[in-house]
């Protein structure tokens, strides 16, 4: 049986197919994320630190590294002012919630992700600028 749906909802539902195809499934990331999870689980607790990334100039450098199992990874902050550093797919943030240890980095601070859990990839990017390509990055957990 066939329901009628108002206006306000219509467009409601279109707005959140658009969000999601806008951000992709998996933002790039190890695997899907969603219900069942997400692709790299987080142990939960700042490990070994595996790799270094370094926000200046406008970018993040190396905005590539690959760490272990178990191991975090550093940011550091000298760029003049503050990122939010996310897990893709922006805006869920939901494909590595190691990442979210980070969050706000404000200039000259560093912190640092939690461990990875498993083996896969992480794609990163700051929160308040999703869009731009030098402030997005990949972590390679093996």
């Amino acid at each position: 049986m066939e329901r009628a749906i108002g206006g306000s909802t219509q467009l409601a539902l279109a707005g959140a197919l658009a969000a999601m195809v806008a951000c992709g499934g998996n933002g790039g990331g190890g695997g899907p994320a969603g219900p069942s999870g997400p692709a790299v689980p987080s142990t939960g607790s700042v490990g070994a630190i595996g790799a270094t990334i370094t926000i200046a100039n406008g970018s993040v450098s190396p905005s590539q590294v690959t760490i272990a199992v178990g191991q975090s990874v550093r940011v550091v902050n000298s760029n003049g002012r503050s990122h939010d550093i996310s897990s893709d797919p922006h805006p869920a943030h939901t494909n590595c919630p190691s990442i979210a240890n980070v969050g706000l980095v404000a200039n000259g601070q560093t912190k640092d992700t939690h461990g990875f859990a498993a083996a896969g990839s992480c794609g990163f990017h700051d929160h308040n600028d999703p869009d731009n390509a030098a402030l997005k990055g990949r972590i390679t957990i093996q």
